[in-house]
C-alpha cells in the first residue's frame, strides 16, 4: 500500500475501498499510524479514538464485501471538531472545565456521518469555547505550513488535521469565520451552509443565532461528498431548516458557464494586503475563462457591522455558558472570561440595535443577489498572521472583514485555495451564495479549482 495513502481526497480513497483495492480497516491503521507519528508536534487532535475507529472500519469492510455499499463517505477516516458530542466521549469545546464531560448522546451531525459508514478517527481541538483563543493550558494546533503562522480560529485542529493529511476531511463550525480562517490559513476548502442547512443538535454553541456547522476538506468534491451527508432537517433541532438536500455531488461538474459571479472591488481589494488582493483579482480571469460573467456589484456597508456582530455573539455566548460562567469563571482562559462577562453586562438596547443592523445588512444583500448568482471576495483579506493575532478593535475589524458580515446574513459560503504568498503560505477565495444554494457554489469552486493546481502543494511540516 503506496505511503501516500494519507494525500488522496476523500472522494479518491472513497473510490478505492469500494471496489476493494484496499480496506477500510488498511485505510485506518495507516491514518492512525500518521496521527501517531504527526500529532505529537502538531496537537490537532484532543483525542484519538483508535479502538472505536478500528471497530468501525471492520464492520465497514463486512458490509462492503457483502454488497451493503452506503455511500461516498462508506469507509473513511474522518475526524470532528470537539464541540460536537459523541456518546460515551468528552466534548471539551476547547476548555479545561468541561473536559470531564462525558456525552451521553451524539450530536446529528457525527450520527449522520456514521449511518453514512464513515470512521471516526477521533476529536479535533478548537479555541475556548469556539472564540478566538485557545485556553492557556492547551496546547495549540501548529499550521503545517510554518510554526509561526496563525493555524485559524476556533476550527483550529480540523484545519491542521485535514491539511496535514490526518484525516480525509472533518467537520467545523463558523460563527464569525471559524470554518473560513482555517481553511485559508491551512489551504484547504471550506464550506459554510446556509444557517439551518446543517442540524446543531448536540453541538456545543457559541452563539446560537449565528452557529453554522459545515465540512473541511482539501477538495470541493470532498466537501460535496460530506455536505450531502450532514444537511437537512432534524427534529432535535427546530431551527434546522426541512428544505430538500440537492445532490451535491452531482453539482461538482456542472462548471461555472452562465454563471454571474459579482465583485465589489472597493470592499474585496480596499485597504487589503496588495500581494493577498493581487491572487484573489487574478481568479476573477479564470472564472472569465470557464465562461462565468463578471458583474460589477456594490456591497452593502460593512463598517460598524464586527462592533454589531460581537455583541451579537458575545451576549448569545452568555447564554451559552449559562450554570458555568460565572460560577466557575477562575476556570476560564482571561479572553474567553471577558467576552462572556461583557455579553452578560450588554444592553438589552444594544442588542437590539445589532439585531436591526443585521436584519438591514440582510435585507440590503439579498438585493444584490436579485442580479448575481454568487459574490466573489478574499477569505482572510490580510496574509496569514503570526501566531499572536492583533487585538485591536481596527486590527480583529480587518481579519473579519469577509467572513462575520455572511454569518450575520446566514449567507452559505466556500472557501477555495487561489495561490500563495511570496513566504509560502496559502491564499483563498471566498464564494458567496444566495440561501440554499449550495450546489452554486459546489459548481462554481469545483471548476475554478480544476482549472487550478494550488491544491496539490503540500504543506511542509506534514511530509
Amino acid at each position: 500500500m503506496s505511503t501516500e495513502l494519507h494525500w488522496l481526497t476523500l472522494t479518491e480513497v472513497a473510490a478505492k475501498i469500494a471496489a476493494r483495492e484496499v480496506t477500510s480497516s488498511e485505510v485506518t491503521r495507516a491514518m492512525l499510524e500518521r496521527v501517531a507519528a504527526l500529532d505529537p508536534a502538531l496537537h490537532a487532535y484532543v483525542a484519538v479514538l483508535a479502538e472505536r475507529a478500528l471497530a468501525q472500519a471492520s464492520v465497514a469492510d463486512r458490509e462492503i464485501v457483502a454488497g451493503r455499499y452506503r455511500g461516498p463517505l462508506h469507509g473513511v477516516p474522518i475526524a470532528v471538531k470537539d464541540l460536537c458530542d459523541l456518546v460515551g466521549t468528552p466534548t471539551t469545546a476547547g476548555t479545561t472545565i468541561l473536559r470531564d464531560r462525558i456525552a451521553t448522546s451524539t450530536a446529528t451531525v457525527v450520527e449522520r456521518l456514521e449511518a453514512a459508514g464513515a470512521i471516526i478517527l477521533g476529536k479535533l481541538m478548537l479555541t475556548e469555547g469556539a472564540m478566538a483563543n485557545h485556553h492557556p493550558a492547551v496546547a495549540a494546533p501548529v499550521n503545517p505550513w510554518s510554526a509561526q503562522r496563525w493555524p485559524g480560529v476556533s476550527s483550529s485542529g480540523s484545519g491542521v488535521a485535514t491539511a496535514a493529511g490526518l484525516c480525509f476531511g472533518s467537520l467545523g463550525s463558523d460563527t464569525g469565520g471559524s470554518i473560513r480562517f482555517p481553511s485559508a490559513a491551512c489551504g484547504i476548502v471550506g464550506i459554510k451552509p446556509t444557517w439551518g442547512r446543517v442540524s446543531r443538535a448536540g453541538v456545543f454553541p457559541l452563539a446560537a443565532s449565528l452557529d453554522h456547522i459545515g465540512p473541511m476538506t482539501r477538495s470541493v468534491a470532498d466537501a460535496a461528498a460530506m455536505l450531502g451527508v450532514i444537511a437537512g432537517g432534524d427534529p432535535r433541532d427546530p431551527t434546522a431548516l426541512h428544505a430538500p438536500v440537492p445532490d451535491y455531488a452531482a453539482a461538482v461538474g456542472r462548471g461555472a458557464r452562465g454563471l454571474r459571479i459579482g465583485v465589489d472591488e472597493r470592499y474585496a481589494a480596499d485597504g487589503m494586503d496588495a500581494e493577498v488582493a493581487g491572487l484573489v483579482m487574478a481568479t476573477i480571469e479564470v472564472l472569465r475563462q470557464l465562461g462565468a460573467e463578471i458583474v460589477a456589484v456594490t456591497v452593502p456597508p460593512t463598517e460598524g457591522l464586527i462592533a454589531q456582530w460581537n455583541a451579537t455573539c458575545a451576549a448569545e455566548a452568555a447564554v451559552g455558558h449559562k450554570g458555568l460562567y460565572p460560577e466557575r469563571a477562575a476556570e476560564y482562559g482571561p479572553a474567553l472570561a471577558a467576552f462572556l462577562e461583557a455579553g452578560r453586562k450588554l444592553p438589552a438596547t444594544a442588542y437590539a440595535a445589532a439585531h436591526e443592523a443585521r436584519l438591514g445588512f440582510s435585507g440590503e444583500l439579498r438585493a444584490v443577489f436579485e442580479d448575481i448568482d454568487l459574490l466573489l471576495t478574499p477569505t482572510l483579506g490580510v496574509p496569514t498572521p503570526s501566531l499572536t493575532l492583533p487585538s485591536a478593535p481596527a486590527a480583529a475589524a480587518a481579519v473579519m472583514r469577509f467572513t462575520a458580515p455572511f454569518d450575520y446574513s446566514g449567507s452559505p459560503t466556500i472557501s477555495v485555495p487561489c495561490g500563495f504568498t511570496a513566504d509560502g503560505m496559502p491564499a483563498s477565495l471566498q464564494l458567496v451564495g444566495r440561501h440554499l444554494e449550495e450546489e452554486t457554489l459546489i459548481a462554481a469552486g469545483a471548476a475554478y479549482e480544476g482549472a487550478t493546481s494550488w491544491r496539490q502543494r503540500r504543506p511542509p511540516l506534514a511530509s
